[in-house]
């Protein structure tokens, strides 16, 4: 029997308010079964396992988090909208800490596929075409912005850069200032 109120999208939401809390990796069936004070068991006929629930977490995330850079990328260009974009990531991993941690969560090619990770390519590609990139270039830039945007919030989230001046904020704006340079100057080989 189904516990009423228990739903697949509502388990999901509180794992990912669970993960936000705990950790990504410490979201377990058995910790959502607590979290609703019921037991595991009851919780199978929505989800099929851990691994089945941080995959929904995921997906969540990253549906989240493009809807948000759509919004923050309406009718910008250039700088402005690599400002926004980048920022908006920030913004999200320190607001919703383990959910950020959950867009990293492999996700196997049929649920990739259906994920939201496709529309952050081609936000990012959207963003490069100001810059006037063409492939193989574009996929190079893809590859750096992620890398630093989620490189920088990993460490600013694990504190490494609270203990020393400038303050973070202003280091931040100065890496998204050449990050642009550099997008503007692309060097080529």
């Amino acid at each position: 029997m189904v516990r009423a109120g228990l739903t697949t999208e509502r388990l999901v939401r509180a794992g990912a308010e669970l993960a936000d809390e705990v950790g990504f990796e410490q979201v377990t069936v058995s910790a959502l079964a607590r979290r609703f004070d019921v037991k595991v068991a009851s919780l199978y006929s929505h989800l099929k396992n851990s691994q089945d629930l941080k995959t929904r977490i995921a997906m969540l995330a990253l549906e989240e988090l493009a809807d948000r850079a759509a919004d923050a990328l309406a009718g910008r260009a250039g700088k402005d909208a690599l400002t926004a974009f980048a920022d908006v990531y920030r913004d999200y991993a320190r607001e919703h800490p383990g959910r950020y941690g959950a867009t990293r969560h492999p996700l196997d090619p049929e649920a990739a596929a259906a994920s939201a990770g496709g529309r952050h390519a081609q936000m990012t590609r959207a963003i490069l075409r100001g810059y006037d990139l063409a492939e193989p270039d574009q996929t190079h830039a893809v590859r750096l912005l992620g890398s630093v945007f989620h490189g920088y919030v990993s460490l600013e989230l694990a504190g490494g850069f609270s203990h020393s001046a400038p303050d973070s904020q202003e280091s931040w704006r100065r890496i998204l200032d050449a990050l642009d340079s550099l997008l503007r100057d692309w060097p080529t080989p």
